[in-house]
């Protein structure tokens, strides 16, 4: 057995910024997912599966680590309407680890926990298509490059929920992912809305040192500023991922963006059957606020909120210029993000830009399948990618002149199976309710297991790349 490394860090922030609590107690618990990979990361990979639920389903504490789940406090703004009355209403901070590799922080936190003090009249709990639904995601979004949390364990409760958006009584689970920070852009907001500026700095000082600490400098005046530049970065490139990846996250409010950018927080989201800049994932974004191509737009407004409330510990013209690095580094992702899901070499930022319009153009014009043609071009192989025949018309020519002039890097892994299928795994709205079918009819999982074994085969095909 791997010994974890427990830590307890977040409490050093002080009792401003959560609330003790304690979890629900579920009738009966019935582990049906664990991810290996990731608990080996942690140092989790040695319980036995009686002591696996005993902390990730009765929540009993990992010793070392937080003697006591944490609700986080935070505010934010829900389809650009500010909301003070948030928070972790249906989770808490479980427990806080170092990665084994790197020594990085990271955070197991809860979904489906039972209530809070945040709970709003909600239940607190989460039901089974909805942990489902998050470990799909998360899988396919990790196979895709996309930095997002990691679903470590999902519990089937025993409890019968009710909900309007799922025919009820629908089945109970609770989840636990794996992420590097659970610090929204909220959190910052809810602090401003207070006039907490103390507790803001401390928390600015917290995110530098656990976070971002090759930028860590007690004695810097500019402490807000390297915040705000780094933050932008990272959420930008986050946000390109998505883009590559045809992935629609559905819910873009200001508590949903931490200060990592890392991915987390799946409730209706969707990938691109085809490409389409208008395709929502939630029914009820009748604006299209969140659409696909909208995503980038929404980063952008996000970090402009965190920028206003940064005000106060930072110089206006600094945190606009930090502000400000987003956009560039919104195209280098998205240009690099495109190379990696193409596994070929760069030409130069210019030459490769061009690749990137093009390509979206084609997939605009053509209306074909979004994963379906970075399978087929992977290495910008045309003999591979000629077994589609969308590709042999004369509208193409031009497009395949420039993919044919890229060279395929050497580890892209051409020659791995996942590539000599005759298509790739998706995870289409279709794809997820025939998966959820055999588990709602008849308790089946196998097609569920099945598909988590194919997405790992993707993973490992493009984790080279």
């Amino acid at each position: 057995m791997t010994a974890w490394r427990p830590r307890r860090t977040h409490e050093d922030l002080g009792d401003v910024f959560f609330d003790r609590v304690a979890a629900a107690r579920f009738p009966q618990l019935t582990l049906r997912y664990r991810n290996v990979r990731a608990a080996a990361s942690v140092g989790l990979d040695g319980l036995s599966d009686a002591d696996w639920l005993r902390h990730f389903g009765a929540f009993e504490p990992l010793p070392g680590s937080l003697d006591v789940p944490l609700a986080l406090r935070y505010h934010g703004h829900q389809f650009q309407n500010y909301n003070p009355d948030l928070g972790d209403g249906r989770g808490f901070l479980f427990a806080q680890l170092e990665d084994l590799k790197n020594g990085r922080l990271l955070d197991l936190g809860t979904k489906g926990s039972g209530r809070t003090p945040w709970s709003r009249g909600g239940d607190g709990r989460l039901t089974l298509k909805g942990g489902v639904r998050e470990v799909l995601a998360t899988s396919m979004l990790e196979a895709l490059g996309v930095n997002t949390s990691k679903s470590l364990s999902l519990i089937e409760t025993g409890e019968e929920l009710e909900r309007h958006d799922e025919p009820s009584p629908t089945r109970g689970s609770v989840l636990v992912r794996l992420s590097h920070s659970h610090i929204r852009i909220g959190t910052f907001q809810r602090l401003d809305a207070l006039g907490e500026t103390e507790a803001m700095a401390r928390l600015v000082d917290h995110a530098l040192k656990h976070y971002y600490p090759a930028l860590w400098d007690d004695a810097a005046t500019d402490k807000a500023e390297r915040l705000l530049g780094a933050v932008a970065e990272s959420v930008a490139e986050t946000g390109a991922r998505w883009i590559a990846a045809g992935f629609v996250h559905g819910v873009l409010n200001t508590d949903n963006i931490n200060i990592t950018g890392e991915s987390f927080d799946y409730g209706p989201w969707r990938f691109l059957p085809t490409y389409d800049p208008a395709f929502t994932a939630a029914y009820f974004d009748q604006s299209g606020l969140y659409a696909f191509s909208r995503q980038p737009d929404a980063l952008a407004w996000t970090l402009t909120r965190f920028a206003e409330v940064l005000l106060p510990l930072g110089d206006h013209a600094g945190l606009e210029a930090a502000l400000n690095r987003f956009w560039p580094a919104f195209q280098r992702g998205l240009r690099l993000a495109l190379l990696d899901r193409l596994g070929i070499e760069s030409q130069g930022d210019e030459t490769d830009m061009a690749l990137v319009e093009d390509v979206f153009r084609f997939l605009y014009q053509s209306q074909m399948g979004y994963e379906r043609f970075f399978f087929d071009w992977r290495g910008a192989d045309a003999a591979r990618a000629d077994r589609t025949s969308a590709y042999l018309g004369a509208e193409f020519a031009p497009l395949r002149a420039a993919l044919t002039s890229y060279r395929a890097r050497p580890d892209a892994r051409l020659d791995h199976a996942y590539f000599a299928r005759s298509a790739p795994r998706t995870m289409l709205i279709e794809d997820m309710e025939a998966l959820w079918a055999p588990i709602a009819e008849r308790d089946d999982w196998t097609a569920f297991h099945a598909a988590l074994d194919e997405i790992e085969m993707m993973r490992q095909a493009y984790s080279a790349g």
